[in-house]
């Protein structure tokens, strides 16, 4: 099949149409990002959670006891966004912060009792989404592959310069 004009690769010499919004892959990808959180929204109402508290939630409920720059580095984020995140689950219950008795400037994030059983309530958040995609679970596997080593290739490059 061959590629409609506005879906084909970019000709080897820079043209207007470089510039049409539907050749972004960044706009699809913030497209698709924005759609993923609205279905998000749905399906956590009932955890209490948004969809960044979720991402916390289940970074802890798979490692553990973590220091905050740890979990950081796991969700891509900085503590200036992380902190208030974490704040808010510490209001709800959900975590606690604690500095490290080895090390005073670190601080440590651990779920609660209420936290840690909010997981088995949760295992239902992946089922739903998946149906939401409407993807068999090969092509979410492989969607995720591909997202993965996009994003390994976009980080280099960003480091390159």
């Amino acid at each position: 099949m061959t590629p409609t004009p506005s879906t084909a690769p970019p000709a080897s010499e820079p043209t207007p149409e470089w510039l049409h919004l539907d050749r972004q892959i960044c706009f699809s990808l913030h497209a698709a990002s924005r759609a993923f959180n609205g279905v998000y929204r749905v399906v956590l109402k009932d955890l209490g959670l948004t969809y960044p508290q979720y991402l916390v939630m289940l970074v802890l409920w798979e490692q553990g006891e973590l220091p905050v720059k740890k979990l950081g580095e796991h969700l891509r984020l900085d503590s200036g966004t992380l902190s208030p995140l974490l704040k808010r689950l510490e209001a709800a219950g959900l975590v606690r912060r604690e500095r490290s008795a080895r090390d005073e400037r670190v601080v440590e994030v651990r779920l609660t009792e209420e936290g840690d059983a909010m997981r088995v309530r949760a295992l239902e958040v992946p089922r739903r989404i998946a149906a939401a995609t409407g993807c068999t679970a090969e092509e979410i596997h492989e969607l995720r592959a591909r997202l993965d080593s996009l994003t390994e290739r976009l980080d280099a490059a960003a480091k390159a310069g």
